[in-house]
């Protein structure tokens, strides 16, 4: 496997990091670059992580692996698209998401939880690239890199329409946490295809 293909497989699996970066950017008032690069290397890192581990575990765990995977990543991105939402309505008025200084929190929990949720498919990748005899530094590196560059660009983008509707913004980014949840979901499932 070239390159070529192994850029364009980084920037397929990134594109779920890339659509929860947006999501975040959203909820900032203004770009906080420790939040936006914490953010970026928990994604890059798991996109490349989890290919890895999937490249060890083979095939013997094939069926196991993606017999579920579309069920974690649904729970988890409904479980903190929810979360979002249910923040801004509890905490109408407050100064929910930002620290006094005006930086964004970090939340180590969430970003854990939030990059495993967008890497998944990319263990079940790792899985093939152990079949295609793909190298495997090469492969992940370029994916963990492709994967963080999509995350910062995704925070920015987000943070341009967000500063200016930030509730909004926040519920509509929880909205569409759950509707790649969902997605991820029906594609798996086979529902409408």
């Amino acid at each position: 496997m070239g390159y070529l293909e192994l850029a364009l497989i980084g920037v397929g699996l990134s594109m779920d990091a890339f659509a929860v970066s947006v999501c975040k950017g959203l909820s900032m008032r203004k770009v906080d670059k420790k939040y936006m690069f914490v953010l970026a290397a928990f994604f890059g890192g798991f996109q490349a992580l989890m290919p890895a581990l999937g490249w060890l575990l083979g095939s013997q765990f094939q069926s196991y692996i993606t017999a579920i995977d579309h069920w974690i990543a649904f729970i988890l991105l409904v479980l903190i698209g929810g979360k979002m939402i249910l923040d801004v309505v509890k905490e109408k008025g407050e100064n929910e998401e930002v620290c006094p200084e005006g930086s964004v929190r970090i939340d180590l929990r969430e970003f854990f939880l939030l990059a495993i949720a967008t890497s998944i498919d990319a263990l079940a990748i790792g899985i093939t690239f152990a079949f295609l005899q793909v190298r495997l530094i090469t492969s992940v590196t370029i994916i963990g890199c492709i994967t963080f560059c999509f995350s910062i660009a995704g925070v920015l983008i987000g943070n341009v329409f967000g500063s200016k509707f930030k509730d909004k913004a926040t519920i509509l980014g929880g909205i569409i946490l759950i509707g790649i949840g969902v997605k991820i979901l029906i594609e798996h499932l086979g529902l409408f295809g």
